[in-house]
Formats: C-alpha cells, structure tokens, sequence
C-alpha cells in the first residue's frame, strides 16, 4: 500500500453545532482519509496549520440509509458512503482558524 501524502490525509473539516462548541476546548474535527492513522493525522494538522497536536482521536463513521425519491410514486433507499474523522486536540494557546478573515 503506497503512503499517503499529507495533502491526502486531511479532507475538510467538519463543520457543524456539534464541533463547533468543541472549539474553545481546543478541539476541531476533520474528515480524513480511510487509510490514514493517527500519526499521518497528526503530521498533516501541524504541517498544514502550524500548530501543536496533542492528541487524536479517530472513529469510522457507518453509512447511514436515505430516502431516495425517483418520480411520482417511486420511493427507493439509498446508502450514504462510509466516511472517517479525526478530533484533534491542539495545544493550550494554539488555535486554527477554519472560517478565514470574516
């Protein structure tokens, strides 16, 4: 299996209620390659944003089923794709600045 590059490892950050209380904590949420590990995370996060990890916490999210509506009368179920995320826990101080110049 080829290794991943560090612009491969981190998809985009997820950004919803949830996460987005986890942020004074330190913590901010990414959606990340299947194939990476905790280390590769960690690697890509301090590169790309310039800050300290300290920790990395990583769980597989299940496809989850949907309606899918197809014309007049036709109701089908559809499956959402399997993802993973990553909840990094950054350093006291450091932060990441995921919205831009608002």
């Amino acid at each position: 299996m080829p290794a991943l590059h560090i612009a491969d490892v981190l998809k985009r950050p997820m950004i919803t209620e949830k996460n987005t209380t986890l942020t004074p904590l330190g913590q901010y949420t990414f959606e990340v390659a299947m194939e990476a590990n905790k280390i590769q995370i960690k690697e890509a996060v301090e590169t790309t944003f310039d800050v300290t990890v300290i920790a990395v916490n990583t769980m597989i999210m299940k496809p989850k089923k949907r309606r899918v509506f197809r014309g007049r009368n036709t109701t089908r179920f559809g499956t959402e794709r399997a993802f993973k995320k990553a909840i990094v826990t950054l350093a006291p101080g450091d932060t990441i600045n995921i919205f831009g110049d608002l």
